[in-house]
C-alpha cells in the first residue's frame, strides 16, 4: 500500500503536504498537525484516521462544519482525489488505489465514499421511454392461461420480491438511512453497477445528488441530463439499449467513456409531485437491462417517492420540534441574565461525554434535548432568586432547590418531552446520595442525572458569576476528580475528563477565546475568536457554542458582534 498524505489546495498553507501516520488533527489550536489560523476553523476541528476500515475523516464537534464535495459531514471514509473543506481551505487527500469493496452478503458493489455524480450534457441515443402509468399495468397485469409454470413461477418471485423490498423501504423514517436502503434493494432486483438518487431542491429546484453507490471507487459517475430531464418533465420511466454499439453516440459522451452499455431511470413521484429520479446504470454488457427491469425499478421508484415524503415530513416536525424546546430554553436564559450561556455550555458539555460513553447517536440527540431542557423548571423560580447578583441565603437557596421537581411536572403531560425528565429531575443528586431533590445515591441514580451532573458542576466552577470569577478549568477537573465517588459518578467523571484531554470540552468554555482578538457572543457571552486578516465589517460567523448567526461589527476600533434576527439568519447546514 503506497503511503497516505493531505496536501493543502488553498490559503497560506498551499502547496505544504502532511504525511499520514496514523492521525493528522486539523484546527487553529497550535497543537494540531495542521493549523489553520482562521475565524471559521475550531480550535480542535476535524481529525483524519487511518483505520482498519480505512482512512476516516471525523469532524470534533465543530462550529462551521466540515465538508466534502460541498457535503456537511460527520464521519466520512476517504478515497483518493476527495477535497476536504475545513472553513476556506481545501485539503486534497491523497491515498492508495484499492481494489473495489465489495458486500460479499449481496455480491454487489457497497457504496464508495467519495463518488460524486457529472452531469453529461451529450445526447443519448437508443431510448424507450414509457409512462409509468403503463409500466405499472405491464407488471401487476394477470397472467394468461397460456402462460408455462416456470413464467408463472417467475411473476410471482418477481411479486415477491418487489413486495419484500417494499416492505424493507417503508419501514424506514431516517431519511439518510433510507436513501442507502433503496439503492440496496434496488441492486437486489436489477442487474446494475452504478446507481444514484437525485431530488429537486424546493428552494432552487435544482437536482441534488441524496445518494451514490458505484462499483468504481473514487471515480465521478456519468448521468444523462437528458434522460433525467425527459424522467422529470414527462414522468417517464426510460431505458437505454445497446448504446455502445450505436453511432449516433457524440465521441466522448457519458456512456461511452465509461463504458457503459446501459442505463435506466425512473422518476420518484409523490401525488403528481415529481422528487427526483433514481438512476442506474451497468457497464461492459449489451443491453443488459431488459423491460423487466424496468417495471421493477419502476415498482419500487413509487413507494421509494412515498418514503421519502414521509421521511421530509418527519424531519420537518422533528425540526420543528427541536425549535421548540430551543425557544424553551431560550426564556429561561432570557430570565437568568447572571448564567447566560450555561444551558448551552451544559449540553454540550454533556454531548461529548456521551459520545466518549459510546452513546448511540438517538441517544446522544436525546441527551442534547435533555441538556437544553434540564434547567426549564426556573422558569417558576422569582426574579428577585433567579437574577440575584449575589449569593442566596439559606431560605433563597431552599427556594431554587425546588426547580429539578417544578421542570419535570413540566414535561410530566407531553409525550415527547418524558424521556427528557430525567435530565431535569436528578441534575443535583449526589453519588453519595447528599443531593436533592430525593437524596438518592449510586446507580438508584439515572445515568442521565449521573452525566448531568457533571457536565452541570463543571459549567458553574468554570463561568463567571458577578460576585466571582471563574475558575481555571484545570483545577475544576482536579476538582471532577477529587468528586470521584462521593459528589459523582466516577465513570461519567472518567469520560468527561477523556472529552477534556481530547480538547472537546475548552473550545466550550466562556472565556477559551478571550483576547485582544475575540468579542463575546451577545446570545450565550461565550467569547469568539476573531482574525483581523481574515474577516471584514458584515462578515457572519456563528457561535460554537449556542449556534446563534451573528454579524460582524466594528466601532471606535473594537469587533463586537450582533445577533441576526430571524429574518436576516443563514440556516446553517444540516
Amino acid at each position: 500500500m503506497s503511503s497516505e498524505c493531505i496536501v493543502v489546495q488553498s490559503g497560506p498553507l498551499e502547496g505544504q503536504k502532511f504525511e499520514l501516520e496514523g492521525e493528522l488533527s486539523i484546527g487553529r489550536g497550535a497543537d494540531n498537525q495542521i493549523q489553520l489560523d482562521n475565524l471559521e476553523v475550531s480550535r480542535k476541528h476535524a481529525v483524519i484516521q487511518q483505520t482498519p476500515a480505512g482512512t476516516i475523516l471525523r469532524d470534533l464537534g465543530s462550529g462551521n462544519g466540515t465538508f466534502v464535495a460541498d457535503k456537511r459531514v460527520m464521519e466520512y471514509r476517504l478515497t483518493p482525489g476527495d477535497e476536504v473543506r475545513v472553513g476556506p481551505v481545501v485539503l486534497l487527500y491523497e491515498g492508495p488505489t484499492e481494489a473495489p469493496i465489495t458486500d460479499s452478503s449481496l455480491g454487489q458493489p457497497r457504496e464508495a465514499a467519495g463518488s460524486g455524480v457529472r452531469f453529461d450534457s451529450s445526447v443519448t441515443a437508443n431510448v424507450k421511454a414509457e409512462s409509468t402509468e403503463n409500466i405499472y399495468q405491464t407488471l401487476f397485469q394477470s397472467a394468461d392461461d397460456r402462460d408455462s409454470s416456470i413464467q408463472l413461477r417467475t411473476i410471482q418471485e418477481r411479486l415477491r420480491a418487489v413486495y419484500e423490498a417494499n416492505q424493507i423501504i417503508t419501514s424506514e423514517h431516517d431519511l439518510g438511512k433510507l436513501f442507502e436502503r433503496v439503492i440496496d434493494q434496488v441492486f437486489k432486483l436489477v442487474p446494475a453497477h452504478n446507481g444514484v438518487i437525485l431530488l429537486r431542491n424546493l428552494e432552487t429546484g435544482d437536482l441534488e445528488t441524496q445518494y451514490v453507490k458505484t462499483g468504481s471507487e473514487g471515480e465521478e459517475m456519468a448521468v444523462s441530463r437528458s434522460i433525467v430531464n425527459q424522467a422529470m418533465d414527462n414522468n417517464e420511466a426510460l431505458i437505454t439499449y445497446d448504446a455502445a454499439g450505436d453511432d449516433r453516440f457524440q465521441a466522448g459522451g457519458s456512456i461511452i467513456a465509461q463504458n457503459i452499455a446501459s442505463a435506466m431511470c425512473a422518476p420518484l413521484t409523490f401525488q403528481n409531485e415529481i422528487l427526483g429520479v433514481v438512476y442506474v446504470d451497468t457497464r461492459g454488457a449489451t443491453d443488459a437491462f431488459a423491460q423487466g427491469d424496468l417495471e421493477l425499478l419502476v415498482a419500487l421508484a413509487g413507494p421509494a417517492a412515498i418514503a421519502i415524503k414521509n421521511a421530509q415530513y418527519l424531519a420537518q416536525l422533528e425540526r420543528a420540534y427541536h425549535d421548540t424546546l430551543i425557544a424553551l430554553a431560550n426564556a429561561i436564559e432570557l430570565r437568568d441574565h447572571y448564567t447566560v450561556g450555561h444551558t448551552w455550555r451544559v449540553t454540550n458539555f454533556a454531548v461529548e461525554t456521551a459520545r466518549v460513553l459510546d452513546w448511540p447517536e438517538d441517544k446522544i440527540k436525546e441527551c442534547e434535548m435533555g441538556g437544553v431542557l434540564h434547567d426549564i423548571g426556573k422558569i417558576s423560580i422569582d426574579d428577585a432568586i433567579l437574577r440575584k447578583p449575589d449569593r442566596l441565603t439559606d431560605d433563597e437557596y431552599a427556594k431554587m432547590k425546588v426547580h429539578p421537581e417544578r421542570g419535570a411536572r413540566l414535561m410530566e403531560d407531553i409525550q415527547h418531552l418524558v424521556p427528557l425528565i430525567p435530565y431535569a429531575l436528578y441534575h443535583h443528586e449526589r453519588y453519595d446520595g447528599k443531593g436533592y431533590p430525593f437524596g438518592l445515591q449510586g446507580n438508584d441514580i439515572p445515568l442521565e442525572g449521573r452525566l448531568l451532573a457533571v457536565a452541570d458542576t463543571f459549567d458553574a466552577m468554570t463561568s463567571n458569576r458577578p460576585y466571582r470569577k471563574g475558575m481555571d478549568p484545570a483545577i475544576a477537573i482536579s476538582t471532577l476528580e477529587k468528586g470521584k465517588g462521593t459528589q459523582f459518578d466516577p465513570v461519567m467523571v472518567d469520560a468527561f475528563i477523556e472529552a477534556y484531554n481530547k480538547g472537546r470540552i475548552q473550545q466550550i468554555l466562556q472565556d477559551y477565546h478571550k483576547d485582544e482578538r475575540s468579542i463575546a457572543c451577545p446570545f450565550c457571552s461565550t467569547y469568539i475568536r476573531v482574525e483581523e486578516d481574515h474577516v471584514e465589517v458584515g462578515s457572519e460567523l456563528e457561535c460554537p457554542v449556542c449556534h446563534r448567526r451573528l454579524r460582524l461589527n466594528m466601532q471606535n476600533d473594537a469587533w463586537f458582534a450582533e445577533l441576526l434576527s430571524g429574518t436576516d439568519m443563514h440556516t446553517p447546514t444540516p
